[in-house]
């Protein structure tokens, strides 16, 4: 497997993830509330998962490795894009987390926050994917050799180690369950 591949899979979760939040935000609008504990999860994959695990590999070294090399301008537009969009994103949870605590906190106000942030997070993150997966992790991967390839591998896989992963599948798992 490439470097590329464990990015690809992660991207997997996030979207089967995020089409749980759309669900989530559908029954929003029906019980006109907020479940506080499916809040707390999507902060915790989104925070955690997206961007601690996932968004660290891409920017701690990927992005990292990528700026030593001679890349074209567009394609080095796309990673300070790419980039920003991960700043974005960051900004948006906080904004859930500042409206959950306000909403939780007797707001109710903060119920029309909530459901916009998470409608945010549905219709980015499958848009910077598909820019990911479709153009840029293929387009940057020829910058590297075989061997540059093979140490970033063990690189992700370092950046992993002593992470329990595969708790996000089992959240995934657990929340779609319950909402069967």
């Amino acid at each position: 497997m490439k470097p590329n591949g464990i990015l690809m899979i992660e991207h997997r979760l996030i979207e089967k993830f995020l089409v749980m939040v759309g669900q989530e935000i559908d029954r929003i609008d029906e019980r006109l509330a907020a479940d506080e504990g499916f809040l707390k999860s999507t902060v915790d994959f989104i925070r955690n998962y997206a961007d601690g695990i996932h968004h660290g590999k891409e920017e701690d070294i990927l992005f990292e490795q990528l700026k030593d090399k001679a890349m074209n301008a567009e394609e080095t537009a796309m990673m300070e894009e790419l980039n920003a969009e991960h700043v974005v994103s960051r900004r948006m949870v906080s904004e859930l987390v500042e409206a959950e605590a306000g909403y939780f906190g007797g707001d109710r106000t903060q119920l029309d926050v909530i459901k916009e942030k998470l409608t945010f997070l549905v219709n980015f993150y499958p848009v910077h994917i598909a820019k990911e997966d479709k153009d840029f992790f293929l387009k940057t991967q020829r910058y590297f050799t075989a061997d540059e390839l093979n140490r970033m591998l063990a690189e992700f896989e370092a950046f992993d180690s002593g992470l329990d992963k595969e708790q996000y599948n089992r959240l995934y798992a657990k929340l779609q369950a319950e909402l069967k």
